[in-house]
């Protein structure tokens, strides 16, 4: 009785280590073995060539978690809503050290379906994706929770989320050298960057929780009140330590659209330490008139802070 009751218990055992890795999601980080033999330095603030740019985003050093704030998407009837009480992901962009940029840099992995720029500033025309959407580069790699997550927080306006997702990686991460193929080594998986870029810009988003930064210093959306760029600009200040950029539109820049966070990286862009520095590009806001924060469509957003 005892010899069969441990063979059972052996089988099961061994049934449920391969339910296990079955179900485990495959792994989509790079093989950065060799980075831990680098100097420990911060992109931008090297004084020698970065010599593996697999360890540190090279030249794309000067690194921008984007947020939007839309107030509404146009696609409420499909379910597509913003976040209450948060600002939306708009990406994590590769700018260079002195503040310029490139962009679509692989075309073997543009899954943009309406690039902007379509064409580029060298006269290469962009080629539009027609494959199936990032979205289902997300599951095949197990990954339901951060789809979740991205359709909570990263949401386009006039089109699905998903083109939107395609748009920032084809764009951006083509152009950051930790997330170049050769990066991930041997035994790289087709999408297997596309994944680690996602989870790198959500880590990246939630350094940064706009919405409650200003809301702690008594700034929140209003449709009665404005703020200057003062307040704004010095309520943020107060916790990266850093000068955002802020944007703004509607006439003579008095809508409040967008932020954007500077960083230099100390290690990978997906697991390195971000260091918030002064942003390069000047605001698009008023500094003499009053600036709308508007209030979102109630019927715009949902509450998703129990999903977080």
């Amino acid at each position: 009785m005892a010899t069969a009751l441990f063979v059972s218990v052996a089988i099961a055992v061994q049934a449920s280590a391969s339910l296990q890795g079955l179900l485990s999601p495959p792994t989509t980080f790079p093989d950065i073995s060799a980075c831990v033999n680098q100097p420990l330095v911060y992109s931008c603030e090297n004084t020698t060539a970065i010599a593996d740019t697999c360890c540190s985003p090279t030249p794309g050093g000067l690194v921008l978690q984007t947020q939007f704030w839309d107030t509404y998407t146009g696609l409420e009837h499909e379910g597509q809503l913003l976040p209450k009480g948060s600002w939306g992901i708009h990406g994590l962009w590769p700018d260079n050290c002195d503040g310029s940029f490139d962009q679509y840099c692989d075309f073997s992995r543009q899954f943009d379906p309406d690039p902007s720029p379509a064409v580029l500033p060298n006269g290469t025309t962009i080629p539009p994706y027609k494959g199936p959407g990032v979205d289902t580069f997300i599951l095949e790699f197990g990954r339901p929770d951060l789809l979740d997550y991205m359709n909570k927080y990263w949401i386009n306006q006039g089109a699905p989320n998903r083109d939107f997702w395609a748009h920032e990686f084809s764009k951006h991460a083509t152009c950051t050298s930790t997330f170049d193929v050769a990066c991930y080594g041997p035994d790289y998986k087709e999408h297997q960057d596309v994944v680690d870029f996602y989870l790198a810009v959500v880590r990246a988003f939630q350094k940064y929780p706009t919405y409650n930064m200003l809301a702690a210093s008594g700034i929140l959306p209003s449709n009665k009140t404005t703020y200057t760029l003062d307040q704004l600009q010095t309520a943020l200040i107060a916790q990266t330590g850093s000068l955002p950029y802020l944007g703004c539109g509607g006439k003579n820049g008095t809508i409040l659209q967008e932020v954007w966070y500077f960083n230099h990286v100390l290690g990978t862009e997906q697991f390195g330490q971000l260091k918030s520095v002064d942003s390069t590009t000047e605001s698009t806001c008023s500094t003499s008139k009053g600036i709308w924060y508007y209030e979102r469509t109630p019927t715009s957003e949902r509450n998703v802070f129990d999903l977080l």
